[in-house]
């Protein structure tokens, strides 16, 4: 019975550290990935992903587009600002339209910043077995004041 009693317990403990679930923190520009108590980048998320379940890894691949555009409009805007500043500073004439480009580009970046925060958390959603959520859900309802029509969160 003790025999038996062992390898059972080493099945389960192989089990429960293989299957542990892959959670995302958001931070400032970006996310941290984090499995039990091990930090995990982007590329040993996306292998373990593609090893276990590749629906997951589809997600987080298209995922990972918008983060690739988001990051180069991001770059190209703080470049479109710095030009004219550093104009300034150093006492020529800055071309302050670049400057207003850029924090157009910059202002660009953010929304597919938060669809690939989005669209990532939805692929560790389908791996950790939960159905994934969209994160805003809008209702439209009607209310009895002048306004008729309100958007509710």
């Amino acid at each position: 019975m003790k025999r038996m009693i062992a390898p059972l317990i080493l099945c389960f403990i192989t089990h429960l550290a293989m299957s542990q679930k892959i959670e995302m923190y958001k931070k400032f520009g970006g996310v941290r990935f984090m499995q039990g108590d091990t930090l995990l980048s982007e590329r040993q998320v996306a292998m373990i992903l593609f090893k276990e379940n590749k629906s997951a890894y589809v997600t987080l691949k298209k995922a990972k587009k918008f983060n690739t555009f988001s990051s180069i409009l991001g770059f190209t805007g703080t470049a479109l600002i710095a030009v004219p500043v550093i104009s300034a500073i150093a006492g020529g004439t800055p071309e302050w339209g670049l400057a207003a480009g850029g924090a157009a580009l910059i202002i660009a970046s953010i929304p597919l910043n938060r669809i690939y925060k989005s669209r990532t958390l939805d692929a560790l959603d389908i791996y950790n077995g939960e159905q994934p959520t969209g994160r805003m859900q809008p209702s439209l309802y009607f209310t009895g004041t002048r306004a008729g029509l309100v958007v509710k969160f």
